[in-house]
């Protein structure tokens, strides 16, 4: 069977932990090399992932012939530039969310993407590819809930390291863009629109002036969307998704755990109705439904389109958040 060839650019923790052992478990990825500014770091992490190529630049890894398609885990402010970077050496491009810092850098990345149109990209929101979530779409599409009209949503952990990326805010990091993006994206998939505006609140952390606890409220002119998501709040996931005759509540939304099962629960009047997915890997399901596009020259997923209207309401958020007013979009 015929698998893409991946390279990994860097060894962030995300790729080493999840993503990659997960890719190699995949029907349709291989992942044959691995690069890092530090080759020591490249070897280990490469012997523990039983990785058969090393290479100490990125700039090495693009340039191998063999390698049909990268995986970016980089910090957030190297996304674009690296992404642009692969595309040009002739890579399909993989790249962890947020896709860009602004919109201006998305639509940068766009007009880049533009010019390779025999090239794959798209942002890596995993989430959208486990069952649980492709159900809940498929109910409120059915009408199970009746008429959608409000999605909540929470996203939390705790991390107050300031040498930790995401608490670095020129580099891209903050509440929102490492976990409310999740919140955002949520919304839009599900109500299969973009929100027309937003308002937000804020609290920054003093010394390292990230947003530590952010909420926000999208209006998609025939319903809203609450979110709240915070880096130094207990660890906490949840989304219930509202309609005029039913909830759909998710168990665990965003980080579905790779060795147990989830449930996903529709409340109607009167019942629940619990659904029990089998013990899945998202980030498998992610990397192959990736692949099969390139191997099948079809489109991907989800285009790159949606990560920088993704980033149009991450921008209007912290617009909103400023101001304190509406923003429109």
């Amino acid at each position: 069977m015929k698998k893409v060839h991946w390279g990994i650019l860097s060894t962030a923790n995300i790729g080493r932990q999840k993503v990659i052992p997960a890719m190699q478990a995949g029907e349709f990825c291989e992942v044959v090399a691995i690069a890092s500014r530090n080759k020591e770091q490249a070897t280990t992490a490469a012997t523990q992932l039983k990785i058969p190529v090393v290479y100490d630049s990125y700039e090495a890894l693009l340039s191998d012939p063999e390698i049909d398609a990268v995986y970016i885990p980089l910090p957030n402010h190297l996304h674009v530039p690296w992404s642009i970077k692969a595309l040009q050496a002739g890579k399909h491009v993989l790249c962890e969310k947020p896709i860009a810092l602004s919109v201006a850098e998305a639509e940068k990345l766009m007009a880049a993407a533009r010019q390779y149109p025999q090239l794959k990209i798209m942002e890596a929101f995993m989430y959208r590819f486990h069952p649980q979530w492709q159900l809940a779409k498929q109910m409120v599409d059915q009408g199970k809930i009746g008429t959608l009209r409000t999605i909540h949503s929470f996203f939390s952990y705790f991390n107050a390291d300031p040498a930790n990326i995401r608490n670095q805010k020129d580099i891209g990091g903050g509440g929102i863009m490492d976990i409310g993006c999740y919140n955002i994206s949520l919304s839009r998939f599900i109500f299969g629109k973009e929100p027309s505006a937003i308002s937000a609140i804020a609290a920054y952390d003093p010394v390292m002036q990230t947003d530590r606890i952010a909420s926000g409220m999208m209006d998609f002119e025939t319903g809203t969307s609450t979110f709240t998501c915070s880096t130094q709040l207990i660890p906490y996931q949840r989304v219930n998704i509202f309609g005029t005759d039913g909830r759909i509540e998710i168990d665990i939304p965003f980080n579905a755990p790779p060795d147990r099962p989830t449930k996903l629960w529709l409340h109607t009047k009167g019942e629940t109705e619990e659904t029990v997915f089998d013990t899945i890997n998202q980030y498998t399901l992610q990397g192959d439904a990736f692949s099969k596009a390139i191997l099948n020259n079809e489109p991907v997923p989800t285009p790159l389109e949606d990560g920088v209207n993704n980033m149009k309401v991450i921008e209007a958020f912290f617009e909103s958040a400023k101001s304190q007013q509406f923003v429109r979009l």
